[in-house]
């Protein structure tokens, strides 16, 4: 078994003191406190949906992850403007497109 050992009981017997346990005893929300009533069945498969998807590129998109050297205070005022700020800097290039040729 790894980890570190808290008592001394075996796994199996874990397991069975976890399955005697009344279901009279299982948490009930008593109402009072919103961040300790219990989460739906909506919101769990959500977290599990989330969870699933992980980080990084949603799919269906057509972005391409590139490597960019940008002066210091240029980054730091993308990034100070908070979450978010890669696609602003995405919406600046697409802005400047508009008025100004790349060639």
């Amino acid at each position: 078994m790894s980890g570190s050992k808290t008592n001394s009981m075996t796994l199996n017997e874990v397991r069975a003191a976890v399955r005697a346990i009344p279901p009279k005893m299982d948490f009930v929300w008593d109402g009072v406190d919103e961040a300790d009533q219990p989460a739906s069945e909506a919101e769990l498969k959500a977290g599990l949906e989330a969870v699933r998807r992980g980080r990084g590129r949603p799919s269906g998109s057509d972005k391409t992850q590139i490597a960019l050297r940008v002066d210091n205070d240029v980054l730091a005022a993308f990034r100070a403007s908070g979450k978010g700020w890669q696609t602003r800097v995405n919406e600046a290039l697409r802005e400047w497109l508009k008025t100004n040729s790349p060639t």
